[in-house]
This record gives C-alpha cells, structure tokens and sequence, in this order.
C-alpha cells in the first residue's frame, strides 16, 4: 500500500468523507470505459451496449466476492450510501412497524426514520452507546417488541470510529426474526464482512470511501428473501412491456440509467481490496489512527472522542482543542498548513449529543490506506502549534 501520488502541497486525512487518491487502475478503468464502453448497459444488443453491460455484472461479482454473497444479482447498484439506506428503509416498513436504531447513526438513517414517524406511524427506539461509542447487544433484545420489523446500525461510527458487535446483533435478529440492515459507509473496504455469517439481510456501502472507486457509486445488498418496494420506477431494459416494475433482480431496484464509468472504476478499487486485503488495511489505518491518539494526548488540552488507545477503531479520530473552536481550527489548519480535516457536527447529532459535543462539534481527522506517518506527525506538530498560539 504504497503511496501512489506524491502531492506534499496536500496533507489529505478526511477519508471518512471520501477516499483520496485513488488507485491509478481506478482513474485508467473510468477513462477506459468513457473511451469504448460508454453506451447504455441492459438497453441494447450492440457490442458496446453488452460490454457496458459485462462492466456492470462484473462489478457485482467483485463486490459479492468481498462480502460473501452468493448471488451477485442481489447487489442493486446505488449513487450512494444513503441512497442505499433509504431504499432499504423506505421498501421494508409499513405503518406501525416499529424499528431500533442506535445514538450513533448517521442523519441517512435517522431522518428516513423520522420522517417515516410523521408520515407513516412507524416507532423508533435509539439505543445509547457508552460514551465511547460501544454498544451492548444484548440492550438490542431488550428494546424488542412484538411489532418490531428491522433493525438498523453502523458497522463504525463516523464520529467515534468505534466497531459495533454486528455478528452479535445479527444473531439477536435471526432468532427473533427481524431483519437487520447494515449501514457499512465506514467499514466497507477496511473492515471484514461477511454477510450470511453476520447475519446481515441488508448492506448499504459506498463506492467511493473505503472501496476506492468514485463518487457518484455505491450498492445495498438484498437478501434473496427480502422482497423491498422500489424506491424508483422506471426504464430499465427489462420487460419493457409491462408497465409494472420487473421482479426480476437487479433490474427490479436499478431504474434508470447506471454510472457504467463509475462502477468500472469501483470494480478497479474493489479489485484493489481484494488484492490488500481488508484485514492488512484496517491493521495499517488502526497503527496510524494510534500514532495520531499518542500525539495528540500529550497536547495538553485535546480531548479525544471514541474508544480509548489501544481499543479498535476505524480509521477516524475526532477531538477536539480547549479553547479552540473546531471550525476555526479545522480551517487554519487548511489555509496554513494545507491539511485537509473536517470539522462540524459530521451528521450525526445524536452522538455528538451523546458525548457533550453538540454545542462545538469536534475536529475529524481520517486516514485511509495510502496515508503515511509523516502525514499524520504532521497534523500532531500542527495542532501543538495552533494550542501554544491560543494559550
């Protein structure tokens, strides 16, 4: 996991937001299919229309081989993580389903939720985490009720970067039979997943954070067994002489035109992965995310939120400097010391809430698999420059 490109005018740590850069066989495969397979997948027999489509299916075969799904055409293909998210949440609840969440969700689960409180009836109950970010499945059996029809959490917290115990709460909800969707916009690609052994029914991922492909992709996992109302109707070159939605997958949740560019690049990046592994990443984004914790605790006054040194962790470290407002601090260290951060309240109120940071918000700093230790020494000796010149 070499560095591909040596651009020292920027210190890039807001991987949790996207991925930069990207694998050069990720920029080669979007220009490839732009120059000769840019037609439109599924809506024709020409020879560009079935290669575009060939794009496509392959991506689907790559994405199963990393998530242990059997069937490739469980995959439906979406912009992104939330598109995802919703098209799972809106498809599954009826009025009067009621659904468990946690306090550290992102606001592409809980405003789907909320706004399905007001217009549908549906009941939400969010479960705390400690303050780290931790959750206890079995506070997941406990919220149960008779009318209880899915539950939904991260894989990792945005904010916190703490792991939720996924396998143990799939179990929970294969027992009771409730349906558990996954949202895995921090840990495809650095965490592993395996859906069948973890009990996911639904996995909503992005393309363009940890699976290294480009904005404007990602994918929700269906299971063979779930039947979801799609969220869009329309063309999709299947049965187009019905005036129902196809049954038949992908095609039933894939209205409309795909981002065949896109998708050949985040077969390129899943490739990429696959080739690394994402236990080998997850244990080199881990060491870096210690190295920034060690540095940063011995700045007198920088709070550090999520699991403590030494526990795991994605690739993300919040904190947050006495004194110093995150916004303030996010853009000097932008403007003078050309590192890229983000600051804010990340979408995720609840948590922020949850661990005393709803006034200020915090400073998110997130490595991904080509960041080196002098980036990250780099944003240590920034920050203890920045807390002496407010002191």
């Amino acid at each position: 996991m070499e560095r591909v490109h040596d651009t020292p005018s920027v210190i890039y740590l807001d991987h949790a937001a996207t991925s930069w850069p990207k694998p050069p066989s990720v920029m080669e495969a979007v220009v490839n299919a732009m120059e000769h397979d840019a037609a439109n997948p599924g809506r024709g027999s020409h020879q560009m229309a079935v290669r575009a489509s060939r794009i496509l299916f392959d991506t689907r075969k790559q994405l199963g081989k990393l998530f242990r799904i059997s069937n490739p055409n469980d995959i439906a293909f979406t912009l992104n993580t939330t598109m995802g998210l919703n098209m799972a949440i809106k498809g599954i609840l009826l009025p009067g389903d009621h659904v468990i969440a946690t306090a550290v969700e992102h606001n592409s689960v809980r405003r789907p939720l909320e706004y399905l409180k007001q217009s549908a009836g549906i009941e939400v109950t969010y479960l705390d985490t400690d303050e780290q970010g931790h959750l206890d499945s079995k506070r997941v059996e406990e919220a149960i009720q008779p009318n209880t029809k899915l539950v939904v959490v991260n894989h990792s917290s945005n904010l916190l970067g703490s792991i939720l115990p996924i396998a143990d709460i799939g179990s929970i909800t294969r027992k009771h039979g409730i349906k558990l969707l996954v949202d895995a916009a921090q840990s495809a690609g650095v965490s592993e997943i395996d859906v069948e052994a973890m009990g996911i029914d639904l996995l909503a991922f992005p393309g363009h954070k940890g699976l290294l492909g480009s904005q404007g992709t990602g994918g929700l996992y269906i299971h063979p067994q779930i039947d979801l109302v799609p969220l869009l109707h329309g063309g999709t070159g299947s049965q187009s002489e019905s005036a129902e939605q196809p049954n038949v997958r992908p095609d039933r949740y894939e209205a409309g035109t795909q981002n065949t560019p896109g998708l050949a690049g985040l077969k390129a990046g899943v490739q990429y992965v696959l080739h690394e592994t994402p236990r080998k990443i997850h244990t080199k984004e881990w060491g870096l995310t210690q190295r920034l914790m060690e540095g940063l605790l011995a700045v007198d006054g920088v709070r550090i939120l999520g699991p403590s040194l030494g526990r795991d962790r994605t690739g993300i470290v919040s904190f947050i400097i006495q004194g110093v407002d995150p916004s303030e601090a996010a853009f000097i260290l932008d403007q003078h010391y050309h590192i890229a951060v983000r600051s804010g309240f990340h979408c995720t109120p609840l948590a922020h809430g949850m661990v005393g940071t709803l006034e200020t918000g915090a400073i998110r700093a997130s490595v991904g698999c080509f960041t080196v230790d002098k980036e990250v020494d780099a944003l240590i000796e920034a920050v203890k420059e920045i807390k002496r010149h407010y002191s």
